[in-house]
């Protein structure tokens, strides 16, 4: 059994049960004893021997898993996703009882919660069978109401891909043809998911829109919208408008946003990087994050704004919840989008964009306020939000200072450069491809010192590069921010080293106990705000236990 392969104990059905028989040279993903017919989900033999397994995860254990495999013929990753497999009579019991259900169930269901409704489901299935004299082992009625609990409460086909953590993006590019992925360690993957028919992938374009409150149909073919649960998605119905056929694109939200540590761990900054960070958000520092598509822009924003003070109020403005924080002091506001036809000033009947929110955010007194991206009329009142006192985040696509200024001072954004000034730092984030593979890299980190009226020129700072040669993060020799802060607190130069590389040791205990969770990361940051000699005396004892193991 290849590594990676999880093992839970599954208890066997009794003798009299009915039980599926497992595919021709499978094996079970679970199960120490591993007697055929034991299993709830087998995992089929590789489809050619050019296959080689790369690794099994645990998806909705103990019904889904995933495989990915590569084939040295072809050169590609693949990855399968791997279900309970159903004998031709489960297969007939599962169309019936979902054709049962479909027209059983009432509207009332549909106000009830995740696990409400995966519990009444599953009552009516095993009142289905009971009523029909329909005797079933405990493993079949398991695989029957997981294709049930799959399609009528989950995400059909695609239920798996949502649930793996590691993917990313999901696409479907039209009937017939495999769904790719965007996963976190392999990047773009052909999966075994296939519409087969346009009658299905239609289906599941409308069950989208309804899950995103939004109608879609041959008159209105584009969809864009976002799930209940955070994802945002853009979709095509029918061959209306993409002549393949329907197809759709996931953007998968992540419950367990992006951290300071997670940002060290994968080699995107350094821990001194990060501490630098730390006292930037701390002074109120506005900060823009450039970088291309795909380049990890809202996941450093957010792990950024982890290091709000505990007390601020924040307001994030977002098109796609992306922005997950721990503050409870927080409004995350949603772009929303309107009916009907545009008018005048462009926008439909009951649209608010983010101009509308920026607005309304100023109004809300806020400490800081985050904007997911800006490319559009939000960005002057802003600047102007900027240049009043109030700190700001956000992202832009830009790969240098000078196309960031570009893009600001032309349509349709048209903010003046003078208000520039008011942005302290820029970080320049980029994907690059190395001998690791493809990483995501803190290109520069930036400081906007002032503005050259005589040459209409901002005058920057560089205080960190990455040095692509050696894979490592540069300090440039001086920061401005560490001489305001000096400036501030009255302290001396060897009073700045010492707190900052007080906050060094922390995000290096941190990073070394890989302390990921984004709240038990932020109750040290927020401990520290409040008692850093405890927290400090916390990290140099458990530093102090760790050397003395090594010993």
């Amino acid at each position: 059994m290849a590594s990676g392969t999880l093992r839970v104990k599954i208890p066997r059905p009794p003798p009299s049960a009915t039980v599926a028989t497992p595919l021709a040279g499978a094996r079970p993903v679970e199960g120490p004893t591993e007697v055929p017919g034991t299993f709830i989900t087998a995992m089929p033999p590789l489809a050619e021997p050019a296959m080689k397994e790369l690794e099994v995860r645990a998806v909705n254990p103990p019904y889904s898993y995933s495989r990915i495999s590569y084939n040295d013929r072809t050169k590609e990753y693949l990855y399968e996703v791997i279900e309970p497999q159903l004998t031709a009579h489960e297969k007939q019991l599962v169309v019936h009882l979902k054709a049962t259900l479909t027209r059983i169930l009432g509207s009332d269901v549909g106000n009830l919660s995740t696990a409400d409704k995966r519990a009444y489901l599953r009552g009516e299935a095993e009142e289905y069978f009971r009523s029909r004299g329909i005797t079933l082992g405990p493993l079949s009625m398991e695989r029957i109401i997981y294709y049930v609990l799959r399609d009528f409460v989950g995400y059909g086909p695609i239920d798996a891909l949502i649930f793996d953590a590691e993917v990313e993006d999901i696409s479907c590019d039209g009937v017939e043809v495999p769904l790719f992925i965007f996963h976190g360690k392999y990047e773009s993957v052909k999966t075994n998911v296939v519409f087969p028919d346009e009658d299905s992938l239609n289906s599941f374009i409308v069950m989208l829109g309804q899950r995103c409150a939004k109608a879609v149909s041959v008159s209105s073919p584009i969809l864009d919208g976002t799930t209940p649960e955070g994802h945002r998605v853009q979709a095509t119905y029918a061959r209306e408008v993409t002549t393949r056929g329907a197809s759709f694109t996931i953007r998968r939200f992540k419950e367990r946003p992006f951290t300071p540590v997670d940002l060290v761990l994968m080699g995107t900054a350094s821990e001194e990087m990060v501490a630098y960070f730390w006292l930037a958000a701390e002074q109120g520092e506005s900060v823009i994050v450039c970088g291309g598509p795909a380049a990890g822009k809202t996941s450093t924003l957010n792990a950024i704004a982890l290091f709000i003070p505990p007390t601020a109020k924040v307001v994030s403005i977002e098109d796609t919840r992306e922005v997950n924080l721990p503050h409870e002091n927080w409004i995350p506001g949603a772009t929303r989008s309107g009916t009907g036809d545009r008018g005048a000033d462009g926008k439909a009947a009951g649209e608010v964009d983010m101009f509308d929110l920026v607005r309304a955010a100023l109004r809300q007194r806020p400490n800081y306020i985050i904007v997911g991206e800006v490319r559009g009329r939000e960005t002057y009142t802003m600047f102007q939000a900027m240049a009043t006192g109030h700190t700001t985040y956000s992202t832009m696509h830009a790969d240098s200072v000078k196309s960031m200024v570009n893009r600001l001072e032309n349509p349709p954004i048209n903010t003046p450069r003078i208000l520039l000034s008011a942005l302290n730092n820029v970080i320049i984030q980029i994907q690059a491809r190395t001998e690791k593979g493809v990483v995501r890299r803190l290109k520069q980190v930036l400081e906007i010192v002032g503005f050259e009226p005589e040459t209409n020129e901002l005058i920057t700072n560089t205080v960190y590069e990455w040095d692509p040669a050696t894979d490592k993060f540069v300090f440039k020799g001086h920061s401005f921010l560490l001489d305001k802060i000096m400036d501030l607190k009255n302290f001396g130069p060897d009073e700045m080293d010492a707190e900052f590389q007080r906050r060094t040791q922390v995000i290096r205990h941190l990073v070394q106990n890989e302390i990921t969770d984004y709240r038990q990361l932020w109750r040290t940051i927020a401990q520290y705000y409040k008692d850093p000699n405890e927290v400090m005396k916390r990290v140099q004892d458990a530093q102090a236990a760790r050397a003395a193991r090594a010993e």
